[in-house]
């Protein structure tokens, strides 16, 4: 097992030949290690089992196991998202603009590759080959810290990249994995000052929080996603119910799961009774304001406070009326999380109000949240969500990946 500060090191002794590469190289690798994975799908299987078994034996919540688990569409799903990574235009040496000065220099922008980018993640083992391809393509190593739940998952999947890039003559040191799960190496990579040039946290709540306010190296902020519906009062109520059903129960341990049911009172009492029925099936707890409680009776708890800021990644949901778009764009304001939110209606006026003024990353009119998703948005995949506001936000792919460089063309000039 090499050391963390021994695999930044390799890290960084890789990354100018990564820069280097050429689009038709890049692309090479990354179809190979899509056929590797296909290829080695029952070892990726069995890697995966030890990983729940171990989880479930720890007592990992449903939702954190379904994160964990891969299945054989998955990891086809996971290989296809590195294809289409490779078919994406190479953004690396792009030049943005190019501007003749007064004085005869010619100044411009170009994309440039990071370097070195480091990734810390949770129970995600996708995240592994996603993270991975979106570096390579951006002409960057990376190095991957994984959880410990993920840790033969995410071990067998960067053993196969690394063979996969090495076979095709391609620096297999562009892909390093930390096998260390320990706190103690969380805590050294968020100070390898020197060797990374950005750290992506992904996961939890409390992984982010604690990459933000203890890494010395520069961080780029993915969120957690306490994500809303709001039905409003023009709201075409077949389409809300299944816009409801789809962001709360397609998949409910995901970040771009809705987790809050906001209704206009005009249509409270025909909507969440359709709301109820479409969730139930799925056995989704409902958490509800006086008004919600009132109307569906039991079964409903009365919500507090915290579950309205809360991202429950289950079968749960907080529900509320409120008076008018106003509040609940008030509402979501307060207790998003910067994610995805989206409204429901057939009022254009409604429609432009929810865009200008929800802050978040995503905002949807008549669309599940459920699409905030590199894969969805076209960019082949994601290193994570950015809830932040400076360098990216939204799903991050290839662009988000690279930095930009001023190049200067003189004929003598000097001050």
């Amino acid at each position: 097992m090499k050391d963390i500060l021994t695999l930044a090191r390799d890290a960084r002794d890789a990354k100018a030949a990564v820069a280097a590469l050429s689009a038709a190289d890049k692309n090479r690798g990354l179809c190979a290690i899509a056929d590797a994975l296909a290829a080695h799908t029952p070892e990726i299987l069995a890697a995966n089992a030890a990983d729940i078994e171990n989880g479930r034996k720890n007592g990992l919540n449903e939702g954190l196991i379904d994160r964990l688990t891969l299945t054989q569409a998955r990891i086809a799903g996971i290989a296809e998202g590195c294809r289409q990574v490779a078919a994406l235009e190479d953004p690396v040496g792009e030049v943005l603009w190019m501007k003749a000065r007064p004085n005869g220099l010619r100044i411009g922008a170009k994309r440039v590759p990071m370097g070195v980018i480091g990734i810390i993640y949770e129970a995600r083992p996708n995240v592994t080959v996603d993270a991975a391809a979106l570096c390579f393509k951006a002409g960057s190593s990376c190095l991957l810290r994984g959880g410990k739940e993920a840790y033969h998952s995410s071990k067998c999947l960067s053993d196969l990249m690394r063979a996969a890039l090495a076979a095709e003559g391609l620096p297999e040191n562009a892909v390093n994995f930390v096998e260390d799960t320990s706190r103690d190496s969380a805590n050294a990579m968020m100070k390898l000052n020197g060797y990374l040039d950005v750290l992506i946290p992904r996961g939890g709540a409390g992984l982010i929080r604690a990459v933000v306010e203890h890494a010395t190296v520069p961080v780029i902020e993915t969120g957690t996603g306490n994500c809303h519906i709001y039905v409003d009062a023009t709201a075409d109520l077949g389409m809300a119910q299944s816009i409801t059903v789809n962001a709360k129960c397609s998949r409910p341990s995901v970040c771009n799961a809705a987790e809050s049911l906001l209704v206009h009172r005009d249509v409270a009492e025909a909507f969440l009774p359709m709301a109820a029925a479409g969730l139930a099936p799925y056995g989704v707890k409902l958490h509800g304001c006086p008004r919600t409680c009132e109307i569906l009776g039991e079964g409903v708890l009365p919500a507090t406070e915290g579950d309205y800021g809360r991202e429950y990644l289950g079968f749960e949901m907080s529900v509320k009326v409120v008076d008018s778009l106003g509040e609940a764009i008030a509402h979501i304001n307060r207790y998003n999380t910067g994610h995805s939110e989206a409204i429901v209606t057939e009022s254009y006026q409604a429609s432009q109000r929810f865009l200008d003024e929800v802050d978040a990353a995503a905002v949807y009119v008549n669309a599940s949240t459920r699409f905030t998703d590199g894969f969805e948005f076209g960019f082949g995949a994601e290193i994570g969500i950015s809830t932040q506001k400076l360098h990216a936000r939204g799903p991050m792919g290839l662009v988000a990946l690279t930095s930009t460089k001023y190049i200067i063309y003189g004929d003598g000039q000097v001050r």
